[in-house]
């Protein structure tokens, strides 16, 4: 059978998922293998070192480098307090005393004779880290986290911004095609994950902010808009770290573009369910796909019949896919055909192609590199 490979959005209504929780740096496993967590549970934590900060303390109180353990009030090691002295000179004349107070609270991390510099450090900083999904412990990396797996409803996204958060799914529209407007934001959507149609607007995205909502799954996004979001131009980046109090997903790309119908129906199945979304994207080498994890019942083991393809399965006649370029961008439709040898298109280039057939029953050539398979 004529099959190509191209990668796309997985899109599952069953699936197995799997999450690494990792540590930055090495640190304390709470949990153990076997575990039934919560997302919310913790599952390893640590401490981030604290900022340094250099103070030139000879310049400050007029004396040489070598000297300067013989003025320090404190030692390697010591805590000291905001505005407390760290060091002072010993003139004959009290006036003229010259006193060095420390900038931070924190602790004394070196003194050097030879630059006549003092290092403090700032108290370390408790990172937790937590299971991020409802799931069992299949492995523990001892120092450095775990590995949380569940069966789970997965569709991926075009891309997001915002991190990891967690709430109860709510669908805010009545049709994928609907926009998600204002009047749709409700007090009752506070600390969920909203569901909306084709399209959002910025101010919207500030009322949904405004009214607790942690998450908004939306088909297409303004790029302008995206920059009154994050109050700067991304450029070419990894999303993910972004502090703006919510996380969003796209899941078609940049526009008023409808939301695939198997996507919304698939998301409106699973309303009122715990959901499980990471705004994270890495759009060039190592692609990291935003994500929308809704585990089933974790009780059970994760195993039996799955209802996704494999990964990294080649297209096929009859599979779902979407175009990426003009004229026909955002468009869905399945395979029809997929013509061995390369065929001359419009711009004259000889390229392989495939034949898309969309719902209405219309037909479109396009070159393979304009599409992105639905893994469904």
């Amino acid at each position: 059978m004529t099959h190509a490979y191209t990668p796309g959005l997985r899109i599952a209504e069953k699936t197995k998922v799997t999450s690494q929780r990792s540590l930055p740096l090495l640190g304390d496993v709470i949990v153990k293998k076997g575990d039934v967590l919560k997302a919310e549970d913790v599952v390893a934590r640590t401490h981030l070192p604290g900022k340094v900060h250099a103070i030139n303390a000879v310049n400050r109180l007029g004396i040489q480098p070598k000297d300067l353990r013989e003025y320090m009030l404190k030692k390697e090691g010591d805590p000291v307090q905001k505005d407390e002295p760290i060091a002072e000179t010993k003139p004959w004349v009290k006036m003229l005393k010259a006193i060095l107070h420390s900038p931070i609270t924190g602790t004394i991390e070196s003194i050097s004779t030879v630059t006549g510099q003092i290092l403090l450090r700032e108290p370390p900083k408790p990172i937790q880290v937590h299971a991020y999904i409802d799931g069992t412990v299949t492995e523990v990396m001892e120092k450095e986290g775990v590995v949380v797996e569940t069966t789970a409803t997965f569709i991926q996204g075009i891309f997001g911004v915002g991190g990891e958060t967690v709430g109860e799914l709510a669908i805010a529209v009545n049709k994928p095609d609907d926009i998600l407007t204002a009047d749709c934001i409700q007090p009752a959507y506070k600390d969920k994950i909203i569901v909306g149609g084709a399209f959002i607007q910025h101010d919207v995205i500030d009322k949904a902010k405004n009214a607790g909502v942690r998450g908004i799954i939306v088909g297409g996004f303004d790029d302008e808009d995206l920059k009154k979001l994050l109050g700067y131009d991304l450029g070419v980046a990894i999303t993910g770290s972004e502090e703006i109090g919510i996380s969003l997903i796209i899941t078609e790309g940049f526009g008023k573009i409808q939301m695939a119908q198997g996507t919304f129906e698939l998301l409106k199945s699973r309303a009122g369910a715990k959901t499980s979304i990471n705004g994270a994207t890495q759009i060039r080498a190592g692609v990291v796909r935003p994500e929308i994890i809704i585990p089933h019942n974790t009780t059970s083991k994760t195993s039996g019949e799955y209802l996704d393809k494999p990964i990294g399965r080649g297209m096929e006649v009859g599979d779902q896919v979407r175009i990426i370029r003009v004229p026909y961008f955002g468009k869905i439709g399945k395979i029809k055909s997929l013509p061995f040898s390369p065929q001359k298109i419009e711009t004259e280039a000889t390229v392989r192609i495939l034949e898309v057939e969309f719902p209405d029953g219309t037909t479109a050539i396009v070159p393979r590199t304009n599409i992105e398979m639905i893994e469904a």
